[in-house]
């Protein structure tokens, strides 16, 4: 999770999480912060300072104050963020790599930022319900993704890496060496998959979500 950047409206750093905590002019009323509280909360906690699922109640008020004085800069909080991008619709969002890839191929001025801040790593997993009613077809279906090269095409169509092994030469060159995909080495260290939180955590950061929303 980063920032998406188009570079035609904005041309200053792009890997700072400063782009929707406290949005510069060139991008005031044109940015879009995807409504995923965990790993917009979690940004916003990295850009103040503090650590994933921090009870640190004073700096979850910075947090709390620096989001919502932010907000009236903000354009809205959407999911519908590649085709935006691509069209202009916004100058920036909060968003995923592979969709900022796909918005990149269509607009070459979208760029993706690392914030040096730090940045949520996530992946994507399959899973089986323990009361499943046809368990050998659920198998057959999850080792036909695991195939490398069936792997490498859905990566292929979403744009997203994979961590299955040996589907790398079956990826796209494109995707080989793409900057929303391979991390620049300088950033790398920034990003960091979330533990899960204590519900006491939890709880906090859904009351300072729900003001967001209102």
């Amino acid at each position: 999770m980063g920032i998406a950047v188009n570079t035609s409206v904005y041309s200053g750093d792009v890997n700072t999480s400063e782009l929707f905590m406290d949005p510069p002019p060139e991008l005031e009323g044109k940015i879009n912060v995807v409504p995923e509280m965990t790993d917009v909360i979690n940004m916003a906690i990295f850009n103040i300072g503090g650590e994933a699922c921090t009870e640190d109640l004073e700096l979850l008020k910075k947090v709390r104050d620096k989001m919502m004085a932010a907000k009236p800069k903000w354009l809205s909080m959407d999911y519908g963020t590649t085709d935006k991008l691509s069209s202009g619709d916004y100058a920036a969002s909060v968003n995923w790599n592979g969709s900022t890839m796909r918005a990149r191929i269509n607009n070459p001025d979208v760029v993706y930022g690392y914030p040096k801040e730090g940045y949520p790593l996530f992946m994507d997993s399959v899973a089986l319900l323990s009361d499943a009613q046809n368990v050998d077809e659920a198998y057959q279906f999850i080792n036909f993704i695991l195939d490398p090269e069936n792997a490498a095409m859905i990566s292929s169509f979403a744009r997203y890496a994979n961590g299955v092994a040996g589907s790398e030469e079956f990826m796209p060159e494109d995707m080989k060496t793409a900057p929303e995909i391979v991390t620049p080495a300088e950033f790398a260290a920034g990003g960091q998959f979330l533990p899960t939180c204590p519900q006491s955590a939890t709880d906090l950061y859904t009351a300072i979500w729900t003001e967001l929303l209102k």
